[in-house]
């Protein structure tokens, strides 16, 4: 598995034809009631990204499935990280044109006991403490270490960077662009 880059595919293509839509038209569209593509039909957590100009516009995931499949967890993803990202405004009908889509599927997380274990290249982060939980996704710009990654990681859950009582799973993605 791994980060590997592929063409622009379906899985892209649906997440902007779902942002699209929606911004214009303020509904969402139907999941693909027999997607093609296997990674569509399975279940999984899926991380939706946009970029304009190379810089981040919104990126809303999930780590686990919480649809019935890939094609409509990105449908669902695409629209928050579209309208529902804190960091951001609500995307406008004038941006569409000047976005770049990335669409990650992850492989179930798997509990790390070392953080020898951990590739921030090769591998995203989850860090749990009791509710608090933050997730970075691997191969990220500026992010060059495993330490980088977990700082990161940490502040997203709102832990402290040098407390380290808590808990770590790491996962692979399939990203597409």
């Amino acid at each position: 598995m791994g980060s590997m880059e592929k063409p622009l595919s379906s899985l892209t293509l649906l997440a902007k034809q779902a942002v699209e839509a929606y911004v214009k038209s303020g509904k969402a569209i139907a999941a693909p009631t027999d997607p093609k593509e296997s990674e569509m039909r399975e279940r999984a957590g899926v991380f939706v990204s946009l970029k304009i100009r190379g810089q981040l516009r919104g990126c809303i995931g999930t780590f686990a499935p919480t649809t019935e499949n890939a094609a409509a967890e990105i449908i669902r993803n695409a629209i928050a990280a579209a309208t529902e990202d804190p960091r951001f405004p609500p995307v406008a009908v004038g941006e569409l044109d000047e976005i770049t889509y990335s669409v990650d599927i992850l492989s179930p997380p798997e509990k790390v006991d070392d953080i020898s274990e951990l590739d921030c290249h090769r591998y995203g982060v989850i860090v749990t403490q009791g509710y608090r939980r933050g997730l970075l996704l691997p191969a990220l710009e500026g992010v060059d270490s495993v330490a980088d990654q977990l700082r990161i990681t940490k502040s997203k859950a709102g832990i402290a960077p040098d407390d380290n009582n808590v808990e770590i799973h790491r996962f692979e993605v399939r990203r597409y662009k």
